[in-house]
């Protein structure tokens, strides 16, 4: 947990008092400790809630709800780790299409959901009703599965709609705890005013958009401290202001006023004497002293500048702007004024641009949540690119008789915005975008913005905002042009990091081992001599190069590959023996040997497996599954170095090199040069099983995911992707060389390929796939094939 979120016993002790002070009488005794329990604990919920990111609030709320009825025993502890680590070792094919194999693999793992399977397969309508529902956390399983316990229910849930966790978590904390813990809780500054003292002051963690010095000052005109009284201190710390801060700080505490300390994370060597002083200055200081200071969240635990003390003597307050497309255009425009929109000559033309403007900034900076199907890489954008693209926008259209659309979409894309870019696929992504937002319809028809939002008509400021609320769509991931997919992904990712998150954060030595009888200790013992029995043995590569001296580009991918599935593989064992020998006490157990423990206790591929193996986003059970597959389809091919009839590319180390392979063996065959050829692909109809032996040149490949698409085997083109399938598995892919000037690119759709759904650095190759519409649709919709799911 993040050091700013570390609360004082002192601060505990006054909430614990103050709820006993306010809690309601009662006649018995029980009654009263009733009462008292559950005030004290909805006093704690609130304080420490008003202080955590929006991300982390349902973490914490989970956490507590579990924890409270562990110690009541109203939930069962095996079950709350099963929902928790979910572990899915293997994946079996799916009999109805309405489950992922993903799904069915999870559905039946469990004791007490022995037969779900049979009952799934048996009544199919009745659970593809529940799990195509739009809220399936709110209506009752199929058949007798409607008895099962809350909890029993969550795992069910969890394995067969992952997507809807975040929401059933809260259903499942308003029932056993009440609906006031669920509710939107609104900052109250009055409240948190009210708990202050001159020995507590109130830190705000600033988040981007969000002004905490209007707030303040609301309140403190209320209240009779304002600026222009010179009861209320405004200091923005940097550039040497700490000597004015000090100054103010003392003035403040002996004539009763207010300070606000704003950006504080700026001045941290001076961070030491502002704890000294606030200390100082507290005793027997004016009772109306108030400190208010103001901070930037470090982005990891590690970076934290604040002293502890500091943080631990302060109401800790964070107040994050609304998200969604709404909230940021508001947003977006709001850097503007009825002034602005008048300003240019071509008004007409600067307003339209303009607006398009702000929607082009909604998007870029609302895709950063759907993670790299958004962005392959996280980038900074801020309202700072936006003013000065308006700018830029003001001084180009005074300077040239026509709209300059070109130039306009090469400045914001390649230099304002694009300056923060450092991939290429986003680089495109963004052009796109501008191709499709500024253009000379935009101004001479009508131009949809998104689907059913047309660019606004010519209108005044308060004009554009009243359009945005009355025109403008409910939101989905179609208003930044992706698939409606792209929010069942963006919600899953987000309850797998909430479920790793509360993993982590039980106790080490929880109910859970006691219950089983087994140490954390002897449950990771377990989990390596399983690994160390099923290890394969390092290839012989001396044996294995003896069997063939014709050394063709395809023999040699092979020779790499085993050579880096040795080094996996001797580290795996190695490491684990090591840990074997610091159980027994017979060697040292180092920190790096402890992390590896704790990593394999949490299902997790240790980091120095990882850093010497190949990218994956899979669990400890499915990625050793995984690495077996791997192994046994390397043996396959050295037992005579032969071609395999097709190809699983996602089982390579490094699938480029294969792929390079191939135009090396045709460039060497039909004598042509290397640097002038390419890679083209073609989509067979047929899957592997259907092929005996390998194409006379080329080779035919599988192992690949389509995301935010479908391949229509029909038509040989890639098509909307279906509702809920959020990658679709691809036919069989014949890959050839060919000479660049014979290459088709007419409506093709230049698809990026990825190792995992990571993207960014996980790029492979590029592809071209037939499509009948506009490729922009595609690059929009974040489109390409994956090599793993």
């Amino acid at each position: 947990v993040a050091v700013s979120y570390k609360v004082h016993i002192k601060a505990f002790n006054m909430l614990f008092h103050r709820a006993i002070e306010q809690a309601d009488k009662a006649e018995d005794v029980q009654g009263r400790i009733s009462i008292l329990m559950e005030d004290i604990t909805y006093a704690v919920f609130l304080y420490t809630n008003q202080a955590l990111l929006e991300r982390d609030k349902l973490t914490f709320l989970s956490q507590m709800a579990f924890q409270i009825l562990l110690k009541k025993k109203e939930i069962d502890a095996l079950e709350l780790d099963f929902l928790l680590r979910f572990t899915v070792e293997h994946t079996y094919l799916s009999p109805v299409d309405f489950l992922t194999s993903q799904s069915w693999s999870a559905i039946a793992l469990m004791e007490e959901f022995r037969g779900i399977d049979r009952d799934v397969e048996g009544s199919a309508k009745q659970w593809r009703k529940w799990a195509e529902s739009e809220c399936p956390e709110k209506e009752k399983l199929p058949q007798e599965w409607k008895k099962k316990s809350l909890i029993q229910k969550l795992i069910i849930l969890r394995a067969v709609r992952p997507d809807r966790m975040t929401y059933a978590l809260r259903n499942f904390v308003e029932e056993k705890l009440g609906a006031k813990y669920v509710g939107r809780t609104r900052l109250d500054l009055v409240k948190a005013f009210e708990e202050s003292s001159p020995a507590t002051p109130i830190f705000f963690f600033l988040s981007p958009g969000v002004d905490t010095l209007k707030d303040l000052e609301i309140l403190g005109k209320r209240l009779g401290f304002t600026i222009d009284s010179g009861k209320f201190h405004n200091v923005s710390l940097g550039q040497g202001q700490e000597t004015v801060a000090e100054k103010a700080l003392e003035k403040a505490s002996k004539q009763g006023h207010w300070v606000l300390l704003q950006n504080v994370h700026l001045v941290a060597k001076w961070l030491g004497t502002l704890e000294k002083l606030l200390e100082k200055f507290s005793q027997g200081g004016h009772r109306d002293y108030r400190v208010f200071m103001s901070a930037e969240s470090a982005p990891t635990p590690n970076e934290h500048i604040i002293p502890q003390g500091l943080l631990e003597d302060s109401i800790k307050i964070t107040n994050e702007p609304p998200t969604g497309m709404m909230a940021n255009l508001h947003a977006a425009l709001y850097n503007f004024d009825q002034d602005t929109l008048e300003a240019c000559s071509k008004e007409q033309e600067f307003k339209s641009i303009l607006f398009s403007l702000c929607y082009f900034h909604a998007c870029v900076a609302g895709r950063l949540r759907f993670g790299p199907r958004g962005w392959s890489r996280r980038y900074p954008f801020s309202p700072g690119d936006l003013t000065i693209c308006a700018n830029v926008l003001y001084n180009y259209l005074e300077a040239n008789p026509n709209v300059p659309w070109e130039d306009l979409r090469y400045l914001f894309g390649e230099i304002m915005y694009g300056g923060h870019i450092t991939d290429d696929w986003d680089r495109k992504l963004c052009r796109v975008y501008l191709e499709e937002f500024m253009n000379p319809s935009l101004i001479e028809d009508e131009l949809m913005l998104a689907p059913g939002f047309a660019a606004p008509p010519n209108l005044d400021y308060s004009g554009y905002h009243q359009y945005v609320e009355e025109k403008l769509p409910p939101e989905s991931p179609a208003l930044y042009g992706l698939h409606p997919n792209a929010e069942i992904e963006f919600l899953t990712v987000m309850s797998n990091t909430l479920f790793r998150t509360l993993l982590e954060l039980q106790p080490r030595n929880a109910l859970i081992h006691e219950e089983l009888g087994q140490s954390t200790e002897e449950k990771v013992k377990n989990v390596s001599d399983d690994i160390l029995e099923k290890l394969p043995e390092e290839f012989n590569m001396v044996e294995i190069m003896q069997k063939n001296s014709n050394r063709s580009p395809y023999v040699l991918v092979c020779f790499q590959e085993c050579e880096r599935m040795n080094i996996l593989l001797r580290e795996i064992r190695s490491s684990l023996q090591q840990l074997d020998l610091g159980w027994k006490g017979e060697l040292m157990l180092s920190p790096e040997m402890e992390a590896q423990q704790s990593q394999l206790s949490y299902d997790t591929v240790p980091d120095n497996w990882s850093k010497v193996a190949y990218p994956s986003t899979y669990g400890l059970a499915q990625w050793f599954n995984d690495l077996l597959l791997r192994c046994r389809e390397l043996e396959t091919w050295t037992h005579d170095l032969a071609l395999p009839a097709v190809v699983w590319l996602s089982g390579f180390f490094n699938p480029q090199s294969f792929l390079t392979a191939i135009m090396q063996t045709m460039a060497r065959k039909n004598e042509w040069p290397l640097d002038k050829m390419c890679l083209t692909v073609d989509i067979t109809k047929k899957t592997k099983e259907d092929y005996g032996h390998p194409p006379r040149e080329g080779a035919y490949l599988h192992g690949f995911l389509l995301e935010g698409a479908r391949w229509d085997t029909q038509s040989g083109t890639i098509a909307e992707a279906c509702l809920k399938e959020v990658t679709s598995v691809m036919p069989v892919i014949f890959a050839k060389a060919i000479p660049v000037d014979r290459q088709e690119t007419k409506h093709t759709y230049e698809c990026p390929v990825y190792k995992t759904k990571m993207r960014g650095s996980n790029y492979v190759w590029t592809f071209r796939l037939k499509s009948q519409d506009k490729t922009a649709k595609w690059v929009l919709a974040g489109v390409a094939l994956l090599l793993e799911a």
